[in-house]
């Protein structure tokens, strides 16, 4: 069952073990000791969906389905809700299947965060039909369509044809009446595919490189037929994705950065880079599901703190400042960037 799978997602992803490499250990930012800043003046709030949010981050997709996602679903909108950012809610194909039950774990998300943020999220395969009641569900200000290659190819329920999917997605983007954010789920999304959709008219993509969650091995956990452990390190670094999105796509286009952003200095790093803000998933999960909500709290509150400190030592004083500071690629990522 598809409910039981989702359970089973959060249990293999908190047992995982690989650490992949983002490879922003090789953006080089330059210290100014005179940055003529308060910290207490610098703003990190911004223009999103046009909606304010209150910081550059957002809660990143992740469950919804069941009692067990309801209860983690309601406490990360609480966490949106508190602290002004965005929320993405996981799949909710399971929600066509299953119906009222299932919807209740997605719609908890909207009457917790009431005005802010919410975004939808269907695979590429679903029907214009099911992509619009995904957004009612919601009152959702945009919808991720998550592209998910990799993690299907290795699920052994999973998918394996996916001609065709150019077309749907844009059938679904000329259905709704609300942003399209383009998403991979964590292999990244290259410089080519990004202009391919870019040519289509899509606007949001959120580049998912990897360095994070990877489904790979959540779903290696799950396959008992085959070992696709040789494929862990499958993927677009998400430092490599952020700089080649912020080169190819259109000046209207909004970058959004997830896959493995954990700390001050990947948010700081990805914004130079050109990303509008950074979705983060599997860090907030853990830090809920081991402590609870205050522990997701507290370490969100030292996050942006330190998201703070960051830019007054880089002399930047909000968000915008973040474009103009210079930066230069070291290693692995200036091999990668100048081919």
């Amino acid at each position: 069952m598809r409910a039981d799978r989702k359970k089973e997602h959060i249990e293999n992803f908190l047992r995982t073990s690989h650490m992949g490499n983002t490879l922003f250990d090789d953006v080089y930012l330059e210290h100014n000791a005179l940055p003529e800043l308060n910290i207490d003046e610098i703003d990190l709030s911004q223009q999103f969906l046009f909606k304010t949010i209150g910081y550059p981050v957002m809660i990143n997709a992740m469950t919804g389905g069941g009692e067990f996602a309801e209860e983690i679903n309601g406490q990360l909108a609480e966490i949106a809700a508190k602290y002004k950012i965005p929320m993405a809610v996981g799949s909710q194909t399971i929600a066509f299947e299953k119906g009222e039950p299932a919807e209740k774990s997605f719609r908890i998300v909207r009457e917790r965060i009431q005005e802010g943020v919410v975004i939808g999220n269907v695979g590429g395969e679903v029907t214009p039909e099911y992509a619009r009641r995904a957004v009612e569900m919601l009152q959702a200000d945009a919808l991720q369509i998550h592209l998910n290659v990799a993690q299907e190819l290795v699920m052994p329920e999973g998918d394996r044809n996916f001609k065709g999917i150019v077309d749907h997605l844009v059938k679904i983007q000329e259905a709704v009446d609300v942003p399209i954010i383009i998403k991979e789920v964590g292999y990244g999304l290259s410089a080519p595919v990004l202009k391919k959709l870019s040519a289509l008219g899509f606007r949001y993509f959120d580049v998912a490189g990897s360095g994070g969650t990877n489904f790979i091995e959540i779903e290696n956990l799950r396959n008992i037929d085959k070992d696709f452990s040789e494929l862990y390190n499958w993927g677009i670094p998400t430092a490599k994705a952020v700089f080649d999105a912020g080169k190819v796509v259109k000046d209207d286009a909004t970058i959004i950065a997830s896959g493995g952003i954990k700390s001050s200095t990947d948010i700081v790093k990805s914004l130079v880079l050109g990303a509008k803000l950074c979705g983060i998933s599997g860090e907030i999960l853990s830090y809920l599901v081991h402590g609870g909500q205050e522990h997701a709290e507290n370490h969100l509150e030292q996050l942006f703190y330190k998201l703070r400190a960051v830019m007054l030592m880089l002399g930047a004083g909000n968000i915008q400042d973040l474009r103009n500071v210079p930066f230069v690629t070291t290693g692995k990522l200036r091999e990668l960037t100048q081919q």
